[in-house]
């Protein structure tokens, strides 16, 4: 047990290392973008689209809370990486006149719907490429889709340019410990197998360090907010095939193209061992898992 506390321990700064990287080597690109368009395409034409969505739902239904919360109606709005609408689903036209939604995915900006009587518009547009016009938008919202950016600060940069400037810019985002019970279950294994780990989860931003992107992009009276949703799963499968359906999956460039069944069933047995919770109503033990969210205003 000693043995692999340390090896833990280890894998945790280098996870942290990697989320790190995405900050400091800003003009190397370590996201596929093209891979993960055509994983939200898949995904999107799935006969079963409508089960992976319960993660996302709770999102945006909590971010939708947020702009509720700011008594002002936004004439122009737009919805960064949309995905299937979880956003704009909770959005009042009386809160909203204008929303347009952008996605890099056609069929899953398609799929997206908004309340009644919610005028809105659609583009298929990369987050990476954003081209509003200066001080077009009064609102820019934006539901777990940012962080899978290469250039975060580029992308925080265009998004200022587009707002008024009593523009507000609302977003969540996947925090860096994001799936760290996963990362870490995968690696160990792999480590004791193969002798060296591969990145099998895509790096995350570190929440302390996406304050300091927006200030250099040129926001101000910045409100930062970290939740935790904990999640249970019968093993690390469920999690691995859920995520899949959310495509939310690894799309890294340097992400592995195989991942032997050997490891693969070594790495469940350790998920079952560090990270598994007793659940006392059916006398069984289901695997946690952490989705840590970042909540910006400006």
């Amino acid at each position: 047990m000693l043995r692999k506390l340390t090896k833990l321990s280890t894998l945790k700064v280098r996870c942290e290392l990697r989320s790190l990287s995405s900050l400091t080597q800003t003009s190397q690109n370590i996201f596929d973008r093209n891979a993960k368009r055509l994983q939200k395409e898949r995904a999107a034409l799935s006969e079963n689209v409508g089960l992976y969505d319960y993660l996302k739902e709770e999102v945006g239904f909590r971010l939708a809370d947020r702009v509720f919360d700011i008594k002002r109606e936004f004439k122009a709005a737009a919805d960064i990486g949309c995905s299937r609408g979880y956003l704009s689903k909770h959005i009042l036209a009386e809160s909203v006149e204008h929303l347009t939604l952008t996605d890099s995915s056609a069929t899953m900006l398609e799929q997206a719907q908004g309340t009644p009587g919610l005028k809105m518009r659609k583009l298929v547009k990369d987050e990476e490429t954003l081209d509003f016009e200066e001080n077009s938008l009064d609102l820019v919202i934006s539901s777990l889709s940012l962080h899978w950016v290469n250039d975060l600060l580029g992308c925080f940069a265009n998004i200022k340019r587009s707002l008024k400037p009593d523009g507000v810019f609302i977003a969540s985002m996947f925090g860096g410990d994001t799936l760290y019970e996963l990362c870490c279950s995968l690696q160990l294994a792999e480590l004791e197998r193969k002798g060296g780990i591969s990145s099998h989860i895509s790096p995350f931003t570190q929440i302390r360090d996406i304050g300091s992107l927006l200030n250099r992009a040129g926001f101000t009276m910045l409100t930062i907010d970290t939740d935790e949703l904990v999640i249970g799963y019968p093993s690390m499968f469920e999690l691995m095939w859920d995520l899949k359906g959310m495509a939310e999956n690894n799309a890294a460039f340097n992400r592995p193209v195989h991942l032997s069944r050997e490891t693969m069933l070594a790495a469940s047995a350790i998920y079952q061992e560090l990270y598994a919770s007793f659940r006392s109503s059916c006398r069984s033990r289901s695997c946690t898992v952490l989705f840590e969210t970042c909540l910006n205003i400006n």
